[in-house]
């Protein structure tokens, strides 16, 4: 049976972009699959813990002398890896706060990397290949090419990286300019922000066939 991880990240609710994409791209592929399961998790609501002094050794030594503190990481650390293997479609929404990924994502990274769980202890391989890993991202203004900020974007450049170990390889949909609605020295810009998030969904829409069409 099809089973899709949707993931959350923003602190934001209603006014949140990335929350309306993961939101749209749900909807899209329970119409394609659906006799399909979800599993959600909000790391804006509820973040998970960052890997500290107490629990970082729990990666590093045999669970058999952990403290309790690592005992209680390494738990969460099976737990979101499971949520991973047990998903063929993954989708992940990413914010630029900051020029950066919100900290919850990067915490969940850190606990998706685990010796012998989500890579091969002996060739280093990564166990997790094979899902579609979708992120949904955006921005609030523009760093492509040639524009002012280029290269400020540390979130999309980032995360590809962060995952390297453990095989999963993420394609990105994105919107920016998202702050122009609302940032007066962006206005001129808002007819751009709003074809930015319709191509956003029109790439969201087309990720799958809903089921009426192909029967």
């Amino acid at each position: 049976m099809p089973h899709l991880l949707h993931i959350d990240s923003s602190f934001q609710t209603d006014a949140s972009v990335t929350r309306g994409l993961t939101a749209r791209a749900r909807e899209r592929w329970l119409a394609a699959h659906p006799e399909g399961t979800v599993t959600y998790r909000d790391l804006g609501a509820e973040p998970i813990p960052h890997i500290d002094t107490a629990s970082g050794l729990a990666r590093m030594v045999p669970a058999d002398v952990h403290t309790p503190e690592q005992a209680a990481s390494w738990a969460l650390t099976v737990a979101l890896i499971d949520e991973v293997k047990a998903a063929d479609t993954i989708i992940l929404g990413l914010p630029l706060y900051n020029f950066g990924p919100p900290s919850s994502i990067k915490a969940w990274v850190d606990h998706l990397i685990a010796p012998g769980l989500s890579v091969n202890h002996d060739t280093h391989e990564g166990l997790l290949a094979g899902r579609d890993l979708i992120v949904l991202a955006s921005r609030g203004g523009g760093y492509g090419a040639g524009t002012p900020r280029e290269g400020w974007d540390h979130a999309e450049p980032w995360l590809p990286h962060g995952l390297s170990l453990t095989g999963l390889e993420p394609r990105f949909i994105t919107a920016e300019l998202q702050l122009a609605p609302v940032t007066p020295a962006m206005r001129d810009l808002i007819p751009m922000a709003e074809e930015s998030l319709a191509a956003a969904q029109r790439a969201v829409d087309a990720l799958w066939v809903p089921a009426e069409a192909t029967a």
